[in-house]
């Protein structure tokens, strides 16, 4: 026999089904507003006008430190593109402690080839500086084909393989050279106080001396302060920054999810580090 409801009780249904949409709609809001519906974790992403590329913190340290060394020996653009394609090829712009027979570190570059020893290799720094050594000798290296001038400098034994990670390689250099503004944007959950990897307190301290008084370094141009700030980003939860400031910029890593954040106040000459 089929049940009937009278008016009052369906009256009362649907004010209760209303109610309680009502509450999980206010709900949703009030936890989007306080923090992020679904952990994030943490990782950086590269927005470029060239395209986009997430990274997790390891694969961006390795290749801020890439650009920086580039940045340093004063090389263009396009010899940073052949870095990252090679590196992203070689590891996955992670920095390895070995791989095919001697080879170790994120150009899998070999001892037993003369490239240095299994220590300096494990460290990014070298091992850009010996990729970046090697690929100028190259000659013509900005006109050819990044397949063929990772090549010579890596004698793989498929040097096509490089070709496929050129466009990767555009966005990530791009970004991290410091020519596309606030393209790197990092995030991870609120500090801990971790103190730096063994391997890793070199680089803090030198950070720290250059840095100086007020913890503020300052940039020569517009474009290397946004590979300083792309650096520190991509650096922040090692070193225990809590915020960037440059050129009218912020990042909080309390708020590291939001990214960068127009503030008022902070200058296109001085990278402030806190």
């Amino acid at each position: 026999m089929r049940r009937r409801f009278s008016k009052g009780v369906i009256a009362i249904i649907v004010i209760v089904t209303v109610l309680a949409v009502v509450i999980t709609v206010g709900l949703f809001t009030l936890l989007r507003r306080v923090t992020p519906l679904v952990d994030l974790g943490e990782g950086c992403k590269i927005t470029t006008p060239e395209g986009s590329l997430e990274l997790d913190l390891e694969q961006a340290k390795v290749a801020a430190v890439i650009a920086a060394v580039a940045a340093r020996r004063r090389l263009p653009e396009r010899a940073v593109v052949i870095a990252y394609a090679t590196a992203m090829q070689e590891s996955k712009l992670e920095n390895l402690r070995g791989g095919d027979r001697d080879s170790v570190g994120v150009f899998q570059q070999r001892p037993s080839q003369g490239w240095g020893t299994p220590d300096q290799l494990v460290d990014p720094v070298y091992a850009s500086g010996k990729f970046f050594a090697a690929l100028v000798k190259v000659r013509n290296y900005r006109k050819l084909p990044l397949h063929e001038a990772a090549q010579e400098v890596q004698r793989s034994a498929d040097g096509s393989a490089y070709a496929q990670h050129e466009d990767d390689g555009k966005i990530l250099a791009a970004g991290f050279t410091g020519r596309v503004p606030k393209a790197v944007h990092c995030w991870f959950p609120a500090p801990t106080g971790k103190t730096p990897l063994p391997d890793e307190r070199g680089a803090a301290r030198r950070l720290a001396r250059a840095l100086g008084p007020g913890n503020a370094l300052e940039v020569p141009s517009r474009r290397r302060g946004w590979l300083v700030a792309s650096w520190s980003i991509a650096h922040a939860k090692t070193f225990g920054l809590s915020r960037i400031r440059y050129d009218g910029q912020s990042w909080i890593s309390a708020k590291s999810h939001d990214g960068w954040k127009a503030e008022s106040g902070s200058s296109a000459r001085k990278v402030e580090l806190s």
